[in-house]
């Protein structure tokens, strides 16, 4: 049995395993996608993965920074 059968030439997932969805923007504070393309990831074309991936870098701005915890109380 070949291990070719099992590969594909498509796009990997950008998920990294942290899976928070931010409240406000609605975006997984992991990967960046919306939950819409994280539930249809698998039936996108290459194409339509192309196109998230080009635009997941731009979207990190868009994710405030946490203020305050713990590391905040130790500055003090």
């Amino acid at each position: 049995m070949s291990d070719k059968v099992w590969k594909r030439n498509e796009i990997d997932s950008p998920c990294v395993n942290i899976c928070v969805v931010h409240p406000v923007e609605r975006l997984c504070t992991g990967c960046l996608r919306s939950i819409d393309e994280i539930a249809r990831w698998s039936r996108m074309t290459s194409d339509e993965r192309a196109a998230v991936m080009a635009e997941l870098p731009d979207r990190a701005p868009r994710l405030a920074k946490r203020r305050g915890g713990r590391a905040a109380r130790l500055k003090h």
